[in-house]
């Protein structure tokens, strides 16, 4: 089973087939276990929580085209720890976007459980800062190193600083999110320059990276730019549909 990030922005049921790899997964998952109907576990942890986790369910069912999916929503408050209970006994874990370190917060006390079902086949889906968890290494929100400006500054968090915390670790370089949209592709240039990460993947709205036993996919619209170290700089390069 994979491992499948969305960079953010597929929010309406035009993008419900950026979804559908993930909830095909999960089908099968659940035939091996005997079930009819996969079992998703869908966790929102955004200020809007009840409203996000209602929206991203809406839009596994129709990825799912007709084929009978159970949804278990879990909406917490934004930093608010998630339970075991939130992830039993399902063929597939769904995260949604909100603030990086309110989710990664939300979802820390079940990190080794996370990894434990993801290993066992229970594919998972991060959306946004969900899928910026799921690094080993979990980007924070700054927007500075060392002082210097490397990205767009949101008003709310203008001064900043970056900072790299340990996130789920299902896969192993970071991962930056609404990367062409918000002009994030500097802030992981500047965060593999600077040595903070060894090597990130920064993925486009609308555009899913699925990473499974045969490498890397990229599904959607837009790209996967891959930012690793080089002598004397950084490599940059994407990874189209």
């Amino acid at each position: 089973m994979s491992v499948h990030l969305i960079g953010g922005g597929a929010t309406t049921i035009a993008d419900a087939a950026l979804h559908s790899p993930f909830v095909a997964e999960a089908a099968v998952r659940a035939g091996h276990a005997g079930r009819p109907r996969p079992r998703i576990a869908v966790i929102s942890l955004h200020p809007e929580a009840e409203e996000k986790a209602a929206a991203l369910g809406e839009l596994l069912t129709h990825a799912a085209a007709g084929t009978a999916i159970e949804l278990h929503l879990t909406a917490g408050g934004p930093g608010e720890p998630i339970g075991l209970a939130a992830i039993a006994d399902v063929d597939g874990i769904a995260v949604g976007g909100g603030v990086v370190e309110d989710v990664r917060a939300g979802l820390e006390p079940v990190f080794g459980e996370l990894r434990r079902l993801v290993a066992d086949g229970v594919p998972f889906l991060g959306i946004s800062a969900g899928a910026m968890i799921a690094a080993e290494g979990s980007l924070g929100g700054g927007s500075r190193i060392g002082g210097v400006v490397v990205s767009p500054e949101d008003p709310g968090e203008a001064g900043d600083e970056l900072e790299i915390e340990a996130g789920i670790g299902l896969v192993d370089v970071a991962i930056e999110v609404h990367v062409a949209q918000r002009g994030m592709l500097s802030r992981l240039v500047a965060a593999v320059e600077s040595g903070m990460i060894a090597g990130g993947l920064g993925i486009d709205e609308r555009t899913a990276l699925i990473v499974g036993d045969g490498g890397l996919r990229v599904e959607g619209e837009g790209s996967v730019w891959r930012v690793l170290p080089a002598e004397g700089g950084v490599l940059v390069s994407t990874i189209g549909t």
